[in-house]
């Protein structure tokens, strides 16, 4: 049976930058090399931060744009992208509601609403503490929408989007469902917001290579070497009492697993009882769409709220590269194990994009469509409990979850690296203690 020190599941972002991140800790802690194996299920590389080139047209499996909070990670990505052009873009992004074009976040510019929403967000607003018992916390994420914004702003976006998008009850999510990520604002911003705009956000910049966003994932690839990544090996079940991963290919003893898996799918594979309905998430079916000509030129991405179009958000990549053909990617929420009927599908969404104006005399010359199950995981009072029970017991026989899936949670893609790298230093610093170094 073949060993390796460091099995890791998944040559996405969080597996290849743990690759990465261990090999350079223990190289700055004089120790030695460490023995790596990546082994990905798919035949290409990147997870779902893989890019489609077709028909002179560039499109991710769905919008991964980069947030970066700590420069020195994008720069070295970017030292690792020879001759790659990477656009610096400042975030663009609007609110269709009602015809209009509401600036993001909605919450902040209620006052860019006709007269009649305008009145009504600002009254429900100003008296939505009626009928709350200020020392109860809320109860859930749908709970803190109300309390926090009003009858108003919630049911004109924030829970119609946000069913759209994670497909269930917002009633069942934790009331920190998103985090850091949610648009939180409190009556003086808003005010404030109606006189002089500030909608900053944690996106509010973003950069993107014109290769797509396959080229950060090549950029984890440039330093490692060609066969530590095994492609089309599935990991298939986990000992954990023996430290063995059997997988499609072999038998592997390891002394630690790195995955990224979703979480639920390891908790299966390492034979660990849970109930599968404690981790549930939606499915996303995600368009790419290219056309003969281009569109509205000032927006990087709108948010849809209406339920009668099918899509909750439409990107425009050629505003982001610069082309002169309509770019988009369109998404569509869905319960997890939902079927699409494609070509109906699309045709409910090019018929959305027209009736909304973005789609005139356009013709479609190029499509593409994916769907991504699981897409956004459901972070529950349930899930969140779980998942801290079950990773206890994981990382107690060497397995690691990380990652959103493997984390079942909330986060950007500069999160996962920070993850990893952050576990690395953990891991060679715990064999510097064995070593007594």
């Amino acid at each position: 049976m073949e060993s390796v020190e460091y099995l890791v599941v998944g040559a996405g972002i969080s597996g290849l930058s743990f690759a990465n991140a261990i090999r350079s800790e223990r190289a700055q802690r004089g120790q030695a090399a460490p023995g790596v194996l990546v082994i990905e299920a798919d035949a290409q590389p990147g997870g779902y931060c893989k890019t489609i080139v077709q028909d002179g047209f560039v499109w991710d499996y769905s919008g991964h744009f980069f947030h970066f909070r700590k420069p020195e990670i994008e720069a070295w990505l970017r030292a690792r992208m020879p001759g790659q052009d990477v656009r610096t873009v400042i975030k663009r992004t609007s609110i269709r509601f009602g015809g209009l074009d509401i600036d993001f976040p909605f919450q902040k510019n209620i006052h860019q609403l006709d007269r009649e929403d305008f009145i009504d967000c600002l009254v429900s607003l100003y008296f939505r503490d009626e009928g709350y018992d200020p020392a109860s916390p809320a109860r859930s994420f749908k709970d803190m929408i109300y309390r926090r914004f009003g009858r108003g702003i919630a049911e004109r976006f924030l829970i119609p989007y946000n069913e759209k998008l994670y497909a269930c009850d917002l009633d069942k999510l934790d009331v920190e469902a998103m985090g850091r990520f949610f648009p939180h604002a409190d009556v003086d911003d808003i005010i404030r917001n109606m006189q002089s705009a500030n909608n900053q956000s944690y996106n509010a910049s973003f950069s993107y290579p014109l290769g797509g966003a396959i080229e950060f994932v090549n950029a984890l690839l440039h330093d490692l070497p060609g066969d530590m990544v095994s492609y089309q090996e599935r990991l298939e079940s986990i000992d954990l009492k023996a430290k063995v991963a059997r997988t499609s290919k072999r038998e592997l003893r390891f002394e630690h697993l790195v995955s990224s898996a979703p979480f639920n799918s390891m908790c299966q594979l390492a034979a660990l009882e849970h109930q599968p309905e404690d981790f549930s998430s939606n499915k996303v079916l995600v368009f790419n769409l290219g056309f003969d000509k281009k569109g509205p030129e000032d927006v990087h991405w709108v948010y849809f709220p209406d339920p009668s179009l099918p899509f909750y958000r439409v990107g425009f990549y050629d505003n982001i590269m610069g082309s002169d053909r309509m770019s988009l990617y369109v998404e569509i929420g869905a319960a997890s194990g939902a079927s699409f009927d494609v070509p109906s599908t699309l045709e409910a969404v090019l018929a959305g994009l027209a009736r909304e104006g973005y789609v005139t005399d356009h013709k479609l010359v190029s499509w593409h469509s994916v769907a991504m199950d699981p897409a956004y995981v459901h972070i529950t009072e349930r899930s969140l409990a779980e998942h801290a029970r079950l990773k206890t017991e994981l990382v107690g026989h060497g397995v690691h979850p990380v990652g959103r899936y493997g984390g079942w949670t909330y986060c950007s893609i500069e999160d996962n690296i920070i993850e990893t790298r952050a576990l690395a230093q953990e891991l060679a610093q715990e064999l510097a203690q064995e070593l007594g170094q």
